[in-house]
């Protein structure tokens, strides 16, 4: 049987590029997965240890803070060699690009023979209270060289001038880089620096839990002592969770790359086997058992799943390998890391790869020793139209889909996510096995057009592709999952978007507001805010300080005209109108009025009477410009409200605004843009995350439309060597395999699109219902991203049929008709 395995992989490798093909993309992008994966948490976990080496235990903030108290009797600690107390400084810091200060943490420079403090990468450490050493990214990006000085300034508004001596290194830094100075200069900066912690190393012959036991004997119960090494695991913890979730996310699309590619691995044995059925009958008769022809073809699916799921994991490393060059070369904000092999991101997707492919012939190798040898011998007979398993599995799949679809809706009521997701996937498994009936009614159904208009090729490539619909289902069934997930995953993040998106503009209704604090908006003001890219509206406002101490409020000044042009919620500003003012819910209940009640302003001389009207996200009263001038008629403009463009980047918008307006000491930049733009660059990022990986499963299901095809143009050598003795010119046979082709892909992309938005919408009714503040979901349609999948697909379709297509035109008909 070793001879014949060898004999038939040499005969056959052509049938079986197609499954090869299948398997090295589905563990390819297994390993990827894996690989990455495993090399970012592998970084992580060096970026961290490097930052605390040689720390044996640390006092840690939990529920208290570190007091000076606690620093000296950490400090007495017997156990301890050395102790290292770790202070941060919130400074401001005038940089020469920044119109106004910015944000700068400055540690308190440390280093004892037991841990190792920083170094510089250039220049030196600082010495002297007067000087500095900024991290490279920060001097790099704020264009700052050894030797300048900057101003620091602090909160209650006294300022230093430092030099900087030296840049410490910070590309593998993660999250904020601080900058360090002295103690002295620390202490200078902020006496009551924060003490992010205490560090501490052994004495030789103490172990690390002895010197956290001892010291977490001598501080405060609010305080956490931790082991050098637990420190540091929870550190990579805190870090590394949004790493394992995406792990996980890229673990789920290689599952279902790999999933697809079992579907277009037993598709190709099952025809391949039934193309050979003379030839297992052959080995039948000379003496081979069942249990040998089984076992041959078993092997032979081992033999190809380990030499393709080989080839996938090379194809895996290299892919990795490119994916984190990228990260290095270009600044997109993760932490550069190696590539990092271990032993699990190599073998177990070789192992899965080579199971998954045994799994996936096995139907196939019974269904070849079922055949008796004589029988197999003789010509083949049409196959039944129906029988038991057929019947059976249709109404197991009927039943699928009606428990999945109550599921699915229950899940939509409830809001209740793993029930959905259950719903879901039952259902869909009853799509997959109703998909004989289903699939070539569909084809049927959109073959009408093409068989009325197309001619005889036409008509013969909608009887083709109905012709096995136990294959055609199976075709189109890898095709079908991939644009149902890409479908859905478009969908879903649309109609999550879209409901965040509502919720935000309750929530932040303005996008910006920029106000000045105790100083007059220069006279230009509006156009310097109108020129900056981004910027779509701007609205001036004037503020007037009514009452004293705790009565105190701001009543803000807006034209109701204008309103509707930076307030995003319709409603919000419709409310807007004059004798209203929209009051905060903190102001109502200090007040003790109510929605719908009235409140009186008094300012001086002047009293107004308004019906207040519940208003989130905006300032404390808000007016219309009319009643404000009745009740503070020299009110000064003191602010405006933007509104950006959508299509904008809202850091970079964030960014101008607030280094505008340079002659405004104190300017004032908040509002809901910066949340808005976060979760839509996240939105984004899923998104094409989302389409590019499951745009694999797509390449593996087109890679087995093309071999069905291709198979199938084997199998119908006679038969088109016949339609072409008959007439059929090469381009008329061309286009009958375009149009079989064409009809798969669009069922299943048609398909795949309806149960897309089906499940989308369902999805985001379970994900959102419970998140929202009235329970309200948003459904979306992103018409041009299904079309354009829509287009994909076909046109996918198409290019799959072009090597089959080719092979059987180039066949001459004498020629054809004489095979056997």
């Amino acid at each position: 049987m070793r001879r014949s395995l060898l004999s038939s992989l040499r005969a056959h490798v052509g049938r079986l590029v197609a499954a090869c093909l299948a398997i090295v993309l589905g563990v390819g992008f297994g390993s990827l997965a894996m690989i990455v994966h495993a090399s970012a948490s592998h970084g992580v976990d060096e970026t961290i240890g490097a930052q605390y080496k040689g720390v044996d235990a640390l006092v840690y903030p939990d529920r208290a803070t570190i007091s000076p108290d606690d620093v000296a009797k950490v400090q007495k600690v017997a156990q301890a060699a050395s102790t290292v107390t770790l202070t941060t400084a919130y400074m401001n810091v005038s940089y020469p690009d920044l119109v106004r200060p910015t944000g700068l943490p400055i540690d308190t420079l440390y280093g004892t023979a037991e841990i190792p403090g920083p170094a510089a990468s250039a220049g030196r450490l600082p010495s002297t209270t007067n000087e500095i050493a900024l991290p490279a990214r920060t001097a790099a990006k704020h264009k700052v060289s050894i030797g300048q000085q900057l101003r620091i300034s602090s909160y209650d508004d006294k300022s230093w001038t430092v030099t900087v001596v030296g840049l410490l290194d910070d590309s593998k830094q993660i999250g904020t880089a601080s900058a360090f100075a002295t103690p002295a200069a620390v202490k200078m900066f902020d006496p009551g620096a924060f003490v992010r912690g205490v560090a501490l190393a052994a004495k030789p012959g103490v172990t690390q839990q002895q010197l956290a036991d001892a010291t977490q004997a001598v501080v405060a119960s609010g305080l956490t002592v931790f082991t050098g090494e637990a420190f540091v695991e929870h550190e990579i913890r805190d870090i590394t969770s949004g790493i394992d979730v995406l792990g996980g996310v890229f673990g789920m699309f290689a599952l279902i790359a790999l999933f697809v590619a079992c579907l277009v691995i037993g598709n190709t044995f099952t025809i391949v086997i039934a193309q050979r059925t003379r030839e297992m009958a052959l080995l039948r008769c000379v003496g081979a058992s069942r249990r040998q022809v089984f076992s041959s073809v078993l092997a032979e699916a081992a033999v190809v799943g380990a030499i393709a799921s080989a080839i996938g994991v090379v194809f895996g490393v290299a892919l990795s390998a490119l994916a984190l060059a990228l990260f290095r070369e270009f600044d997109w904000g993760i932490p550069a890391v190696p590539l990092h092999l271990g032993l699990a991101s190599v073998f177990l997707p070789l192992l899965i790869g080579t199971v998954a492919t045994l799994i996936s012939a096995v139907v196939p190798a019974r269904r070849a020793t079922k055949v008796a040898p004589l029988a197999a011998l003789r010509p083949e007979v049409a196959p039944a139209a129906a029988s038991r398993a057929g019947v059976l599995r249709l109404l197991l799949g009927f039943l699928l889909l009606a428990g999945g679809g109550v599921l699915l809706v229950g899940g939509a009521m409830l809001h209740e996510v793993l029930v959905g997701v259950a719903g879901g996937a039952l259902s869909f498994l009853g799509i997959l096995a109703i998909g004989s009936l289903l699939v070539p009614a569909l084809i049927r159904l959109i073959g009408a057009l093409p068989a009325r208009s197309g001619g005889v090729p036409a008509r013969i490539a909608v009887a083709n592709a109905i012709r096995n619909p136990k294959r055609t289902a199976a075709t189109t069934s890898a095709l079908l999952i991939g644009v149902t997930l890409i479908s859905l995953t478009c969908v879903g993040i649309a109609s999550v978007q879209k409901t965040f998106d509502v919720s935000m503009n309750g929530q932040y209704p303005v996008d910006l507001k920029v106000t000045a604090y105790g100083e007059k908006m220069p006279a230009n003001a509006e156009q310097q805010l109108r020129d900056i890219q981004g910027v779509t509206q701007v609205v001036p406002v004037r503020t007037a300080t009514v009452g004293s101490g705790e009565n105190e409020l701001t009543v803000t000044g807006l034209d109701a005209g204008a309103a509707g042009s930076v307030i995003h919620n319709p409603e919000l500003a419709g409310r807007l109108q004059p004798g209203t003012a929209l009051v905060s819910f903190a102001v109502m209940r200090s007040m003790k009025v109510d929605n719908g009640g009235p409140i009186t302003i008094v300012s001086g001389k002047h009293r107004l009477t308004l019906t207040v009207q519940q208003a989130h996200g905006l300032d404390q009263v808000t007016v219309t410009s009319a009643d404000l001038a009745k009740l503070a008629p020299n009110a000064p403009v003191t602010g405006f409200w933007l509104a950006s463009d959508p299509e904008a980047d809202g850091t970079k918008v964030i960014d101008a605004v607030e280094q505008s307006l340079p002659s405004v000491k104190s300017l004032g930049v908040d509002g809901g843009l910066a949340e808005r733009s976060s979760y839509t660059k996240v939105f984004d990022v899923l998104l094409i995350v989302g389409i590019g990986l499951l745009g694999v499963s797509v390449l593996i299901a087109l890679v087995g439309v093309g071999n069905t095809l291709s198979l199938s143009v084997l199998e119908r050598t006679r038969e088109n060597a016949l339609l072409r003795a008959m007439g059929l010119s090469r381009r008329q046979l061309r286009r009958m395999l375009a149009v079989e082709s064409l009809l798969m892909a669009v069922v299943a992309a048609g398909l795949g699109i309806v149960l897309g938005l089906l499940y989308g919408w369902a999805g985001t009714s379970a994900l959102m219902g419970g998140q929202t503040v009235d329970g309200s979901v948003e459904y979306a349609v992103p018409v041009t991203l299904l079309a354009a999948i829509a287009a994909v697909a076909a046109i996918a379709g198409l290019l799959a049929s072009l090597l089959p297509a080719r092979r059987a035109a180039k066949v001459a008909p004498a020629g054809a008709l004489a095979t056997e």
